[in-house]
């Protein structure tokens, strides 16, 4: 299933939102190291330093401190994981001084590949809108920076001595989500299905997002968790988070506007 777009007009002009993603998209492409199509040692090299030095790691971030300034004890199973042993080399030779807690801000902005940054922008296009509509442009900021902070810790909860750096924006984006399911429900999203024949179908906001979270939540309770690769339970985390903090910071109620704003 894929999101192309929703039946939901705003009252107000979006800004924030295309804000985040031509930020997301400027640090994929001119400050993260190169990550597209086939790459050299030298550039896998340089992509693993800046995801050790500038992403969160579960294990920094259970710890509360860098690898550099507190290496796991030799005989310890962290010490034994090639994630934990790459991480602590990178440090070592080009940011010694990392910023733990900043990290879980940067986190939220790298991308591993095209189809990884495309994929939650896409997401973030779609429904992120009507979220900011309803907050309002500062209360947004702050509930989708909160929810990725939240995401970047369920995930760290089920793996807290990981050496692998967490990247990607969907965590923050699952708590919009999981907004947009509250406030939402009904509005009706055009999805693209892939199954057997590939066609459009209209569905319900609460269908194709409930079908994500149930797949997220099956997926992060077992052996990927951890091992897959997906940062599962941030995606639960951000979800979950996206629902609860919506009553603290109190939608405005709006009412619908006659015609589309414009996106």
């Amino acid at each position: 299933m894929l999101p192309i777009k929703d039946y939901n007009p705003t009252t107000t002009r979006s800004i924030v939102v295309p804000v985040i993603i031509a930020i997301n998209v400027i640090v994929f492409f001119f400050w993260q190291p190169f990550s597209i199509g086939a790459q050299s040692e030298s550039q896998q090299r340089d992509q693993i330093i800046f995801f050790s030095c500038h992403a969160s790691i579960p294990y920094e971030l259970s710890h509360g401190h860098t690898l550099v300034s507190s290496p796991p004890s030799p005989n310890s199973p962290a010490a034994q994981d090639q994630d934990i042993q790459i991480d602590l080399a990178a440090e070592r030779l080009a940011c010694p001084h990392k910023n733990v807690w900043l990290s879980i801000l940067y986190t939220m902005f790298l991308h591993g590949g095209l189809l990884h940054i495309g994929g939650n922008m896409l997401f973030l296009w779609i429904f992120g809108n009507n979220i900011e509509d309803k907050l309002g442009k500062i209360k947004f900021i702050v509930f989708y920076l909160l929810c990725g902070l939240i995401a970047t810790y369920a995930q760290t909860l089920v793996s807290p001595s990981s050496g692998a750096p967490q990247i990607g924006a969907s965590g923050a984006i699952a708590g919009v989500l999981g907004a947009y399911i509250v406030l939402f429900p009904r509005a009706r999203v055009r999805t693209l299905f892939f199954f057997f024949l590939i066609f459009f179908l209209d569905v319900p906001a609460v269908v194709l997002l409930g079908l994500w979270f149930a797949l997220q939540l099956l997926q992060g309770v077992g052996p990927a968790a951890t091992t897959g690769g997906v940062a599962y339970m941030a995606h639960v985390g951000g979800f979950i988070a996206g629902m609860v903090l919506l009553s603290l910071f109190r939608p405005r109620r709006t009412a619908p506007p006659r015609s589309p704003v414009p996106y």
